[in-house]
């Protein structure tokens, strides 16, 4: 494996900017983080691939946590060549990880696309795949959003178990109703295989979202959508996430999902280390051609996001990890913060301990962009995938 110095940018670590500065990849780690004054003495060798960024920034890779799609593939084509497509495609994007999502389907349907997108892992040609994230089946009726009602099911332990058993291990993340009876055995049965369990399409009351962290539900699908609404008579999820500093929550920054004004309420309200950017990006995501298709249905594109052609209901995002950073920015957000909900956070709240930040001893996982917010290199466990230099 070669050996890859970037230099001449602004490395932002995960925990602060450091301007003039260089990174060292080695056996896909990152190796040093060194002065673009120490970079000028240093002798390096001729399997060392030397890369002048000119100015630009060199960030953590992007991990999505929350995406369906991507450029025409996505998770409902229940295809592990669909996903690796995906894979392929986000690393152009500068996303070096990502959690497939997964609607919920009909159980032996739904069992078939989990074994199919778990049999992908290890075989990415670009962004890697941590893991399954499942968006269902165990949600509010009341709180769908595009979802089927026909797919959403009660809490069924066995119905979890073959789910686990055809992912081999692979789920990492799930959403969840805290509200719906026998939640607790549900929460329990997950943490135990450590997977994060979310809050999302829920209807939950405050004390029912008490409960849930208490379960260890500690983290929130898409703050302000497809939940509950803060209320003066019950916070219910969307406040209890937001009056529990130890919730975080996934927010959509696409300015469509939620007003950009709530987003000086989120900095106001959260820890910043609380807050993850995701995507929830559909299938025609970046898809030049149409007609469009998500979640076996079609949907048309206006207003800045996907909508399902037969009732116009919101369906997801058309939103890029380099496109919310952007965003983030306008809402007012320092681009170190934004970044930070983009690599750092995602990393901690997954419990990805080598990943989300540019220091020695983790994966080297880079993305490299302007000023203008292009995405110029990306490097995947010290492979380049993307390089404009």
């Amino acid at each position: 494996m070669t050996s890859i110095c970037l230099h001449n940018g602004t490395v932002m670590t995960g925990f602060a900017a450091m301007e003039r500065c260089a990174v060292l990849i080695e056996d896909g780690l990152v190796a040093d983080v060194f002065s673009q004054k120490r970079f000028e003495r240093k002798l390096f060798g001729s399997d060392v691939r030397i890369i002048d960024v000119q100015g630009a920034y060199i960030a953590p890779g992007f991990i999505d946590t929350h995406i369906h799609g991507f450029g025409g593939f996505g998770t409902d084509d229940a295809s592990a060549d669909s996903v690796l497509e995906m894979s392929r495609l986000l690393a152009q994007y500068g996303v070096t990880a990502f959690n497939p999502t997964l609607y919920p389907e009909e159980e032996n349907k739904m069992l078939e696309t989990v074994a199919q997108i778990s049999s992908a892992i290890g075989k990415e040609p670009g962004a890697r795949i941590m893991g399954l994230h499942l968006e269902g089946p165990f949600l509010s009726p009341d709180r769908l959003g595009v979802q089927r009602p026909e797919t959403v099911k009660s809490v069924n332990i066995p119905l979890m178990e073959q789910l686990w058993q055809v992912s081999e291990g692979h789920i990492v993340n799930m959403t969840v109703a805290p509200e719906i009876k026998g939640m607790r055995e549900l929460a329990l049965y997950c943490i135990k295989r450590g997977i994060v369990l979310q809050a999302g399409h829920t209807d939950a009351r405050y004390e029912n979202m008490v409960e849930g962290m208490q379960a260890g539900i500690l983290h929130a699908t898409h703050l302000f959508n497809a939940m509950s609404k803060l209320d003066h008579r019950n916070p219910n999820a969307a406040g209890a996430v937001l009056i529990h500093p130890e919730m975080s929550c996934e927010i959509i920054a696409d300015g469509c999902h939620v007003h950009p004004d709530l987003f000086k309420l989120l900095l106001r309200d959260k820890p910043l280390d609380k807050i993850v950017l995701v995507t929830d990006a559909l299938k025609p995501t970046e898809q030049a051609v149409g007609p469009f298709f998500a979640n076996g249905e079609e949907v048309v594109f206006h207003d800045g996001v996907f909508h399902r052609k037969v009732d116009d209901v919101i369906a997801g995002s058309a939103l890029t990890m380099i496109q919310g950073i952007k965003n983030l920015c306008a809402m007012g957000f320092t681009l170190e913060d934004a970044v930070k909900t983009a690599g750092f956070n995602p990393a901690q709240v997954m419990r990805y301990t080598r990943k989300g930040a540019i220091i020695p001893g983790r994966d080297g996982d880079i993305t490299v962009f302007n000023k203008d917010f292009k995405v110029l290199a990306v490097i995947v466990g010290g492979f380049i995938k993307k390089n404009e230099f």
